[in-house]
């Protein structure tokens, strides 16, 4: 009727309905709430704080001598700064506590979980940094990993052995030393397959941040996993500034205290109570976003054994799959790429069977790529800028 008032919605209104509703299904309910807001910052704050602070770390490392020299097993020509580890949890922590200072974790069970991670991180960074410079035998490095392994569990993060699918039922009186076993070779396990993965030059760097991205998506998708997020935000951005001068030719190298860093960190959120769930599909989560390392590491230990060798992970040499993909490429960076979208591949299919749905998946998966892509080639571009130089030099 004239005069009267519509109430027929406007095609703003009806576009803004459907980005929201877009949002709400890639585990984004509030875009400008500060638990979305929080985690971008979060993000922001490692990519930035470590992308800057490798610059001001590589000639302190160089003038100290914290460098792997060039040998038969190593690509690098000359000394490489092996304290990339330091700046990717130097960022790390960074944006930790400004995510904690902007949305404080007040989800009190989660709480001395989430410290029990970053002080077992801690931990490992210490001896792998120490390992890096003076070198430890590998069973000072297993008892610190068993500590943190340790520190986790009786905080509460394990594997309940009982719930693992298709194993029937266990008597009550072998699951929890089962499960303890089990949560051991997780943790221990996945830390030390990062640590072998890390042969060539972003390659380490690149499959944590598509671990690290695909968790953090998964976990966002529920609403009581703020503490994972958050962790893997971190994560993520710190990874992602790190690979700006990891990718081929690199500046720096993460040595043993960031691929242990990384690899206990994406083993002990994957156990936060806040991720795990009982469903079948999400024990196939981390498993599948962590299949490269983790096949990996069973092919070297099972291939080293069948040739005589006692002590598998005390014996390098060039069977690793970033070794195998290097001798088909002959290219570092394609070796990188190509690693990349197999650990991309693997991490969606981990999502799938999560039972995410599609629109979140895909968009992962694209942002995911696109930054790897962004990151890459800034490095690639800056390099030829530096050759550029020397040339007019």
């Amino acid at each position: 009727m004239p005069g009267t008032g519509s109430t027929e919605p406007s095609k703003d209104a009806l576009i803004l309905d459907v980005l929201y509703q877009w949002l709400d299904s890639l585990g984004v309910a509030e875009p400008f709430g500060r638990g979305f807001l929080s985690v971008l910052l979060t993000f922001f704050t490692a990519l930035a704080f470590t992308w800057a602070f490798i610059p001001h770390l590589l000639h302190f490392a160089l003038d100290k001598g914290w460098a792997d020299q060039p040998n038969e097993r190593r690509l690098n020509v000359k000394p490489l700064p092996n304290a990339g580890g330091l700046a990717i949890f130097a960022g790390f922590i960074v944006s930790l506590v400004v995510a904690w200072l902007l949305r404080p974790i007040i989800i009190q069970d989660v709480v001395i979980q989430v410290l029990a991670i970053l002080l077992g991180g801690s931990w490992l960074v210490l001896v792998g940094f120490i390992d890096d410079q003076f070198g430890l035998s590998p069973a000072v490095r297993l008892v610190v990993q068993t500590l943190a392994a340790a520190l986790l569990m009786v905080n509460g993060l394990m594997i309940d052995f009982g719930s693992i699918p298709y194993l029937g039922i266990v008597p009550e009186g072998l699951n929890t030393p089962l499960s303890a076993l089990v949560t051991w070779l997780w943790i221990v396990g996945l830390t030390n397959a990062v640590n072998l993965l890390d042969g060539v030059d972003g390659v380490v760097g690149g499959v944590a941040f598509v671990a690290s991205m695909v968790l953090l998506v998964t976990a966002a998708q529920f609403p009581d996993r703020a503490s994972a997020v958050i962790l893997l935000a971190g994560l993520a951005g710190a990874t992602l500034g790190y690979l700006r001068h990891n990718f081929n030719p690199s500046h720096i190298i993460m040595g043993d205290a960031g691929s242990t860093l990384l690899g206990f960190t994406l083993a002990a959120v994957s156990l936060l109570g806040t991720v795990k769930a009982t469903a079948s599909a999400s024990v196939l989560l981390p498993l599948l976003v962590l299949a490269l390392p983790i096949m990996d590491t069973t092919q070297v230990v099972v291939g080293r054994l069948a040739r005589g060798i006692r002590n598998p992970l005390a014996h390098p040499d060039k069977t690793h799959i970033h070794h195998r993909v290097l001798q088909k490429t002959e290219s570092p960076r394609k070796t990188a790429l190509t690693l990349w979208a197999v650990a991309l591949v693997f991490g969606l299919a981990g999502m799938a069977a999560q039972g995410v749905e599609m629109a979140p998946l895909l968009v992962t998966g694209v942002l995911i790529a696109v930054l790897l892509v962004w990151v890459a080639y800034t490095r690639v571009r800056a390099h030829r800028r530096e050759l550029s130089t020397e040339e007019r030099a």
